[in-house]
């Protein structure tokens, strides 16, 4: 058996590892340096563009708990960024130069795996393949890609709202209710009286963006115009938008509000809202300083800041299974950002999922199937079975995951180490069976 892998990032690197070393043979394509994608710089694998921080290692954090389920199951990513790790506090954080240079000579020097160095402009038709080419995959490959998997099905902008933990709202400061009372109880809202709304407003308007990155332009904000765009453009636009107060009324009070934010349910079982109409350019700490301005979200946990950039990925719920093998078409699996999970680690997970999978079927045993207590189940189960109206990539987080079983902790330390511990008990358990 011999296994295609295209992209040779931290999915597709993690993934042919993990196949070779279960003895299967590995063919990875990777266009460097034959051609660059605008994002890099380099000719090495695994090259971190955006920082060298790879996110929390502590256990009680879901970046931490995903690196302890990776480092149990052998992950190469880890053995490397735990090598040339550098001070990062609770973060694990690499020398960039030397993480890429050492997955580089692991990957190249087994003898299992096969580097080819060209751009892969068509799937091959034939055998068992990985596309893990990332968020910035090519014209050509990006053309054949929607070709197999249908039109529609493949995006080439996040536009994303920031998302929240439901126990974090201050229900003292919200109220439950459907606009003119048509429905059943869907939203949150977050009022805002007059002197509230309009230093909110002041600040959204004056906020901090994300810088644009050169190979992005202005098709990022077509048909989603940033939140703090409609700030700028007048005192009342928000409240004829977003955060538009008719039909809205505290059932606590009987009385309305000068602005309402929205907050709908994103997941089955309600831990995620989403901040309705809040796709936001804003950097990360800007988002936290402004949106938690609202009363409601004084202290609110956000899982996932809002974003706006190019970033090509693929409907994974409508197409792909929770080994993130393509449901049409059984040979074929995706790995990384392109399946909609988003950062470093989470991509290097999928494609370690992708590789234990793939080999699971050569040797015939069951499909994969990680326990979805699990960070890496959690993720699974977020591409193959998110009902989100819309599917937006996401990061590791808690809400992930399904809740503490017999009630939760008050104390959100005590609920995340419940969580982790449940966690790594279950991987553990389930390598004694699976692997």
């Amino acid at each position: 058996m011999n296994v295609t892998v295209a992209g040779a990032g931290l999915a597709g690197c993690e993934c042919a590892w993990q196949l070779a070393s279960r003895g299967i043979a590995v063919t990875l394509i990777e266009m460097k340096p034959v051609r660059r994608s605008p994002a890099h710089s380099t000719d090495g694998f695994a090259e971190l563009v955006c920082s060298n921080s790879l996110r929390g290692d502590r256990l009680e954090t879901a970046p931490g708990l995903l690196k302890a389920e990776m480092r149990r199951l052998g992950s190469l990513i880890l053995r490397e960024a735990d090598a040339v790790r550098v001070p990062s506090g609770g973060a694990l954080a690499v020398d960039r130069a030397a993480f890429s240079d050492g997955v580089t000579r692991a990957v190249s020097g087994h003898p299992l795996i096969s580097v080819q160095n060209s751009e892969l402009t068509a799937i091959p038709k034939d055998g068992t393949v990985v596309i893990a080419t990332g968020p910035l995959t090519s014209d050509a490959l990006a053309e054949d890609i929607e070709n197999v998997i249908g039109s529609g099905f493949l995006s080439f902008y996040d536009a994303a709202a920031p998302i929240v933990a439901a126990g974090s709202v201050d229900m003292g400061q919200a109220f439950i209710g459907d606009r003119y009372g048509r429905g059943d109880g869907d939203y949150i809202n977050c009022p805002m009286q007059k002197d509230e709304y309009a230093a909110f407003r002041a600040a959204l308007a004056q906020a901090e963006e994300a810088p644009v990155r050169g190979f992005e332009d202005a098709k990022v904000f077509e048909g989603c115009m940033p939140v703090e765009v409609l700030a700028r453009r007048g005192e009342d636009t928000l409240r004829y938008g977003p955060l538009r107060p008719v039909g809205l009324r505290d059932p606590k009070t009987g009385r309305g509000a000068h602005a309402v934010a929205q907050l709908r349910r994103e997941d089955r079982d309600g831990s995620m809202l989403n901040m309705v109409g809040f796709q936001t350019h804003l950097t990360f700490s800007e988002q936290r300083r402004v949106f938690s301005m609202i009363p409601a979200l004084r202290n609110a946990e956000f899982l996932r800041w809002g974003v706006m950039h190019r970033n090509t990925f693929i409907d994974s719920p409508r197409l792909l299974d929770a080994d993130y093998r393509l449901k049409s078409r059984p040979g074929l699996y995706f790995a990384g950002q392109i399946t909609g999970v988003e950062g470093y680690m989470e991509s290097a997970a999928s494609g370690l999922t992708v590789g234990l999978a793939i080999a699971c079927a050569a040797n015939g045993r069951p499909a994969l199937k990680l326990p979805r207590v699990t960070a890496m189940g959690a993720l699974s189960r977020h591409i193959s079975e998110s009902e989100t109206k819309e599917f937006q990539p996401m990061n590791i987080n808690f809400g992930l995951l399904p809740p503490p079983e017999g009630g939760k902790p008050r104390k959100k330390a005590e609920r995340y180490a419940m969580l982790s511990a449940r966690a790594l008990a279950a991987l553990d358990e389930w390598m004694e069976v699976a692997l």
